[in-house]
């Protein structure tokens, strides 16, 4: 056993269940939720032996070694115990087991009043809150430098880039098929360049999208590369002419469309599959055959192209070229569910407002008992109660619980507002985002959601 840091060095072959360990290089390197977890099954060990790492880093004062399921031999080697007779080092696993309980003896035989452990209850809740926000934003970046990272491959080396957004894809789907439920999280800020936030958000809701609709492991796959390089063709436009504006003439409306040919024609160089690549190639066109270039029509989409197209289209809505232009979450979504099926599938369209909820993660909003928030997380099997954060003047944002609305009957949401039509005090409190950027988490109740 080495020590790394404040943490200990195990070799793979030495782990136990109960062990929490660290794993390095990111959430797409490995197939579990988070980087940083108590091993719980020998199904663990097998895949994180699977990985290929000759170690990891673990911390003793956070594993649970004596109350793992299944038996567990005391007397047995573990990494970091001496084996031998020599002296035992000053900081071992046994001692900070030791000392973390003579501390949990001491704090238990204390008195604690009502209001002190009120408090430590609240500070609990608000670090998971604070974690579970860091834990989104860290892979959320993760993902935008690893889109801009295989962007970047697609002119010099188009199959490298094909494979790097297949095991992109292939960490996204692996993810969320793996958690269960799952809530669509709205980030505190949009990391990464505005290409690769745009793709990065309109994958993420398409492959929960497709999860809603119970796509197979495979069509989800070919979903997310399609979504993650729909607008691939846009390399080979003029940087100028590569988001549509009203002012264009009808020869740069033209060569704006022809990025869809420029990508299909760069989904055919890097050899992506058929589904991937008809999502390239249909993401412009219309449920009524007024989109491009083909005018397909929705009954000539595939499935995939069809939820791509509704997805690009929100995103766009919400986060246009002029920041100006944008709508609400709110707004896009109604926007949408105006337009009818004249421009997307009536079943894709149900589905995104049913997974979404009528307020989306960024929408401001005035609570029927008056207070004014912003919805930061809707869950999509329950999206009529979403987490928000409440305007509180005598708390700062920095310290705000989220509020459960699922966990409180007697509270929900009366209307949506314009983020202009905030009290002043209001809108500086809740800093409503200029630019959307949507990840995923579990949908597992946390101790934020119980308190307060």
């Amino acid at each position: 056993m080495n020590e790394v840091g404040t943490h200990h060095y195990a070799a793979v072959a030495d782990l136990r269940v109960g062990m929490f360990i660290h794993l390095e290089g990111g959430w797409l390197a490995h197939p579990f939720p988070l980087s940083n977890f108590r091993i719980a099954s020998p199904q663990q060990i097998a895949t994180i032996r699977s990985l290929g790492l000759a170690g990891v880093r673990w911390s003793p004062s956070k594993s649970d070694l004596e109350h793992a399921t299944g038996s567990f031999d005391a007397t047995e080697s573990l990494p970091g115990r001496p084996t031998d007779c020599s002296p035992a080092p000053t900081a071992t696993p046994a001692a900070d087991s030791a000392a973390a309980a003579a501390m949990v003896s001491t704090l238990r035989a204390a008195p604690e009043s009502k209001e002190v452990a009120a408090e430590r209850k609240r500070r609990l809740a608000l670090a998971a809150q604070r974690e579970a926000l860091q834990h989104c934003q860290r892979q959320f970046a993760e993902a935008t430098g690893a889109c801009k990272a295989l962007t970047e491959l697609v002119s010099a080396r188009p199959q490298a880039a094909r494979e790097q957004s297949e095991a992109l894809s292939r960490a996204f789907v692996d993810k969320m098929l793996g958690q269960g439920e799952t809530c669509i999280r709205l980030l505190g800020e949009a990391a990464g360049d505005k290409a690769s936030t745009h793709a990065v958000n309109v994958t993420v809701i398409s492959l929960l999208l497709g999860k809603a609709f119970g796509l197979p492991e495979a069509d989800m796959l070919d979903l997310g590369v399609g979504a993650m390089l729909h607008d691939i063709g846009k390399l080979d436009v003029p940087e100028r002419l590569r988001h549509r504006e009203d002012h264009f003439s009808a020869s740069e409306a033209l060569v704006y469309q022809e990025h869809v040919a420029h990508g299909l024609a760069q989904a055919r160089r890097m050899g992506l599959s058929e589904g991937a690549r008809k999502i390239v190639e249909q993401h412009h066109e219309h449920a009524d055959g007024s989109g491009f270039p083909l005018r397909l029509g929705s009954d000539r989409m595939s499935v995939a192209a069809r939820i791509v197209a509704l997805v690009n289209r929100y995103d766009n809505l919400c986060n246009p070229n002029i920041p100006s232009r944008a709508l609400t979450p709110h707004e896009a979504l109604s926007l949408l569910f105006a337009q009818g099926t004249s421009k997307f599938d009536a079943t894709i369209q149900g589905g995104f407002v049913k997974m979404m909820g009528v307020y989306p993660p960024g929408s401001a909003v005035q609570l029927t008992d008056e207070r004014y928030a912003i919805v930061v997380a809707v869950n999509s099997n329950r999206p009529l109660k979403p987490r928000v954060l409440v305007h509180d003047l005598g708390v700062g944002t920095d310290e705000a619980l989220l509020l459960n609305l699922e966990a409180e009957p007697q509270i929900s949401i009366r209307r949506s507002l314009k983020p202009t039509a905030l009290p002043r005090d209001a809108l500086a409190y809740l800093s409503p985002r200029p630019r959307m950027a949507y990840f995923f988490e579990p949908a597992r109740e946390r101790e934020a959601e119980r308190v307060g």
